[in-house]
């Protein structure tokens, strides 16, 4: 009688582990043009751009062949998973310059000669096969980092769009410059979302009632969400970071949020503009945080967030 032998079931008591998993890193940096956003880039771990715009000609780094096509670009992707090298990070630069690929790409598959774009496919359809397209390259991405252990960094730029707040007026920030679908299912895929721009300062001329900006030159990235813009990271970051590579891999490493005392007089502060209830609840909360470094920290970015939301369109 043939015996036909069966695998012990994975989910087992046996088979569960603890603790934080090192695995390579998800990242996607956008903001303005000409910030340095590719510069941050070429300073990780032995870096190969796969960039369908030319705008690291002037970076000493190594690159594939500008991609023509979409095909082109799941092929090297592919290229990286299987051939032997000694490539750390992929750095797709950019996702704004990769999204005509796609669209090209969808309308091709349709096999219609009269759809010349994607609003011709139909209502909603199109960018849903976009998304399609954007989650095959995610997968292809994922294997890439699960079989060569390599970084993938995604680059972008933003543009300013208007936010339809759901709790008050409408007001303007700072988004991918990508269709919303696709930018959102990127976004929710990296580890860390990173906002890059210059450290900018608002003053207010007391005679003319006028508000100017001005800048340090200092050039930032943000690892929170605010009411200005998207971000988000898995690695109790502090809010703010140079725009080094350096800062942020000695801070994704470290993984060492705000001191507790810091963050404790930073909620403070930010409950001075307050109401009471919010205090009450942002207080009570505080003290079941304890000298819990990163809860605290993540307490004063919502905090900072949901007051920057209510004060948009105050005078």
């Amino acid at each position: 009688m043939l015996t036909i032998a069966t695998q012990p079931p994975r989910m087992q008591l046996t088979s569960v582990t603890r603790g934080r998993v090192d695995r390579p890193m998800r990242i996607l940096v956008y903001g303005t043009e000409g910030i340095g956003k590719s510069t941050f880039a070429a300073a990780a771990p032995a870096p190969i751009f796969l960039a369908p715009e030319d705008g690291t000609a002037e970076l000493d780094v190594a690159r594939f062949p500008q991609p023509r096509t979409w095909r082109e670009v799941l092929d090297a992707i592919a290229e990286l998973t299987t051939a032997p090298h000694e490539y750390r990070t992929l750095v797709i630069d950019t996702l704004d310059a990769l999204e005509p690929l796609v669209w090209a790409h969808v309308v091709e598959q349709t096999g219609n000669p009269k759809i010349k774009t994607l609003g011709d496919i139909g209502f909603g359809k199109g960018p849903d096969a976009a998304l399609d397209l954007w989650r095959v390259f995610m997968a292809a991405l994922e294997r890439l980092r699960n079989t060569r252990n390599m970084h993938v960094i995604l680059i972008a730029h933003s543009w300013v769009k208007s936010f339809k707040n759901p709790e008050g007026d409408d007001f303007d920030r700072y988004e991918l410059k990508l269709h919303p679908k696709a930018g959102g299912a990127l976004r929710e895929w990296c580890e860390a979302v990173l906002f890059a721009r210059y450290e900018t300062f608002t003053l207010k001329d007391e005679k003319t009632k006028r508000v100017k900006g001005f800048s340090n030159g200092a050039r930032v990235i943000h690892t929170q969400r605010t009411a200005a813009w998207d971000g988000k990271n898995r690695y109790d970051l502090p809010e703010t970071l140079p725009l080094e590579w350096a800062a942020f891999a000695e801070a994704a490493t470290a993984r060492k949020p705000v001191d507790a005392a810091v963050s404790r007089a930073h909620i403070e502060g930010l409950l001075e503009k307050a109401d009471d209830a919010l205090r009450t609840v942002v207080r009570d909360t505080v003290v079941k945080a304890g000298e819990d470094a990163a809860q605290l920290a993540r307490i004063a970015d919502r905090l900072a967030a949901k007051i920057n939301l209510q004060n948009e369109g105050t005078p």
